[in-house]
């Protein structure tokens, strides 16, 4: 199982980064860094099999593509921008994290305009005239 690995890999590079960040803390951070990385590729992978199976469900209900699209994108945003953020906090950049997390909302938002609009259509449908 990839958790054990993830989990694994976690525990020896924050031992490491612990014994490196008195001596060495710029290579503390990119062994960080590192770590980030390989823990979000092995993520990603599975991410994308969330993926394939939102889509073929979609697909199956007959949910225009455009909106499973859209909520996949949403969610692909979030996970990068939360990624990010972590990242640049861990390299003690907080006010550069809070700008991340802003423009992944803002981006969530644009994303989401055409879906909230095809919802309000769809209720005053529902409305008499």
């Amino acid at each position: 199982m990839e958790i054990f690995q993830i989990v694994t890999v976690a525990i020896v590079a924050s031992l490491l980064v612990i014994i490196l960040k008195e001596q060495k803390s710029s290579m503390a951070f990119f062994l960080i860094l590192l770590t980030g990385i390989f823990i979000f590729i092995i993520v990603v992978e599975q991410i994308a099999h969330i993926f394939d199976l939102i889509q073929h469900l979609g697909q199956k209900a007959h949910v225009d593509g455009m909106y499973i699209e859209t909520i996949l994108k949403i969610i692909g945003i979030a996970y990068i921008a939360e990624f990010g953020a972590h990242l640049t906090r861990d390299a003690g950049l907080s006010s550069i994290a809070a700008k991340i997390e802003l423009a992944g909302k803002v981006f969530i938002l644009v994303l989401a305009v055409p879906i909230l609009t095809a919802v309000i259509e769809t209720i005053l449908g529902f409305l008499p005239a």
